[in-house]
């Protein structure tokens, strides 16, 4: 797709690059330009279980929020909901690793809670061979990423960032957007038609919903977790 960014957003991005504070803090600009932490490198503080289910799957460690691999864990999401936001965040993967964070999450609808920005191993992964709209930076099994994504390889970081203002929303990927898109339009709602989430109606419309971290029984460790609210 060919939309434009929002490009009033591109110099706080530069901004941001240009002074980075110790990792779990913010820099005076950020403070300024009225970002969150919504992790502290200490504590859960924020977050709490999907669908109130009993909490388990996660653990902080040396200043990471780390999902455990393979026992019983479930899905954090934000205690607060939110309407227009620039949400960023740092992540790594291990060898064939799959995660995600959601966003637009409600728990009215729990076999489809919200859009997914895919966090994925492309290349090692089954669903990273199904195609490139199951792949990092997608909207999940919607609408694929470019494909010159500046993806760092497996097990380093990635930083990510979701922009949300009205109807428009744009993925981005260690610097670049990567996927620009408009709810409501031609675009989305072919992938929508598509997709797994085809049979509910109501998937894929704007609300003021949580922000999920997925549990999909790989590891997978988070850093630097922020979000401003945009007006």
């Amino acid at each position: 797709m060919n939309l434009r960014p929002l490009t009033l957003l591109v110099p706080l991005i530069a901004c941001v690059a240009s002074a980075h504070a110790a990792n779990n803090e913010l820099t005076a600009a950020e403070k300024s330009a009225g970002w969150t932490l919504l992790f502290d490198g200490k504590t859960l503080d924020g977050w709490r279980p999907y669908g109130n289910k009993p909490a388990g799957g996660w653990e902080v460690v040396d200043g990471t929020l780390h999902a455990i691999a393979k026992v019983k864990g479930v899905e954090l999401i934000t205690e607060k909901k939110f309407h227009d936001f620039e949400f960023s965040w740092e992540w790594k993967l291990p060898e064939a690793g799959n995660n995600g964070v959601k966003y637009f999450v409600t728990e009215a609808r729990p076999s489809a809670p919200g859009h997914e920005y895919q966090m994925l191993d492309d290349a090692r992964h089954p669903d990273g061979k199904i195609g490139p709209h199951r792949q990092t930076a997608a909207f999940y099994d919607v609408i694929p990423a470019t494909a010159d994504k500046p993806m760092k390889p497996i097990g380093e970081w990635n930083a990510s960032r979701i922009i949300v203002k009205g109807n428009h929303v744009e993925h981005w990927l260690n610097g670049k957007n990567v996927l620009t898109y408009e709810l409501g339009s031609d675009v989305v709602k072919a992938g929508l038609a598509k997709s797994k989430f085809a049979k509910f109606a109501d998937f894929g419309t704007k609300i003021d919903g949580h922000i999920m971290l997925t549990y999909h029984q790989d590891n997978c460790w988070y850093r630097n977790i922020k979000i401003r609210e945009l007006k």
